[in-house]
């Protein structure tokens, strides 16, 4: 990580912002644009609700990081490292009594067959689904220091194929890790859809046998290379759509009319950018415009919180609305580890 990621505690700022997005979001899910201005407002004076409760996304997200800690606690991350302790988190929150936020189903019925340890985790995923949930998570691969293209990129598709094994998963959530370290780093918000269709065409054909083994024996394709190749494909059309969005969207229209509802993956990916790049120096404008969708409100607003927070850091948020999300204190901490 870089010095200015460090002097702006980005990790920090990506997970709060993820928290925040999703407690935004979660009134608003599954309500067209007039409803929720109906009960809301205007969309920029939307305040953080009280008590600031999140959903699966942000537990999934805490459960995904306590098990990279966990790993890297362990040695360098490696595939089998990394596969039992995340697994086991994965596990933990299907059990847990407070999953009760209206998880997606994929998940629930890809944990479920996880709880059972001598089955492969390739029985357990769920190869026809890309749903938003591979990636709505995956934000600490993107945070965590010290690991290389390889391992970052490795781990960000093994944590998306435990519960989702379509190849669009696999791509939007290594794409969403991306974007995450390189506004962390420092790259400028400007060039990052560019940043990221390069990255795409770069690792079109790339199948990470290491993290997935044989996953893409369970679809119907010929090769591992075309398994892969249908998810970057996929990637690359949503961002080409986004590329035009960002330079014609008026912030007052519905972003997903431009880049999708978000329900999948991709969409997820591609319209909380969209939500985050309309507002790059605006993170609680961005949150605010994200929650007010007609899609899946809080995976695309926790997106967008992660995407602003990476950017701009801890400092990005009010405190009044840091002090009081959910497991605030969790998130906290597992920043202050990864700034540090």
């Amino acid at each position: 990580m870089t010095a200015t990621a460090l002097a702006k505690h980005a990790a920090t700022g990506s997970l709060l912002g993820l928290a925040l997005g999703d407690a935004l979001g979660f009134p608003t899910e599954f309500s067209d644009v007039p409803s929720i201005l109906a009960k809301c407002g205007p969309w920029r004076e939307m305040g953080l609700p009280r008590p600031a409760i999140v959903t699966d996304d942000t537990q999934m997200t805490l459960a995904l990081g306590r098990g990279l800690r966990t790993a890297m606690d362990r040695g360098l991350l490696a595939p089998k490292r990394m596969e039992r302790p995340v697994r086991e988190e994965f596990v933990g929150w299907y059990h847990s009594p407070e999953n009760n936020r209206a998880p997606g189903r994929t998940c629930l019925v890809a944990c479920n067959l996880l709880n059972d340890e001598k089955r492969p985790w390739q029985e357990a995923s769920q190869i026809d689904s890309k749903g938003c949930g591979a990636n709505m998570r995956v934000a600490p691969v993107g945070l965590v220091p010290g690991l290389s293209d390889e391992q970052r990129a490795g781990a960000a598709q093994l944590q998306a194929a435990l519960t989702h094994g379509h190849p669009t998963a696999l791509a939007a959530s290594d794409l969403t890790a991306h974007a995450i370290r390189l506004l962390a780093q420092g790259a400028e918000p400007t060039g990052l859809v560019g940043l990221l269709r390069s990255y795409a065409y770069e690792n079109r054909s790339r199948y990470h046998e290491l993290w997935l083994s044989d996953l893409w024996t369970r679809a119907q394709d010929p090769t591992p290379e075309h398994f892969i190749a249908r998810g970057w494909d996929e990637c690359l059309e949503i961002l080409e759509r986004l590329k035009g969005a960002v330079a014609t969207v008026s912030p007052e229209t519905d972003p997903c009319l431009a880049t999708g509802a978000g329900w999948i993956a991709e969409e997820a990916l591609a319209t909380g950018l969209l939500c985050f790049l309309l507002f790059p120096d605006e993170p609680v404008t961005a949150l605010r415009r994200a929650a007010c969708t007609s899609g899946d409100s809080d995976s695309i607003a926790c997106l967008a919180g992660a995407f602003a927070g990476a950017h701009l850091g801890a400092e990005a948020w009010p405190r009044e609305w840091a002090d009081r999300i959910e497991y605030g204190g969790e998130l906290q901490a597992l920043g202050a580890l990864w700034d540090a």
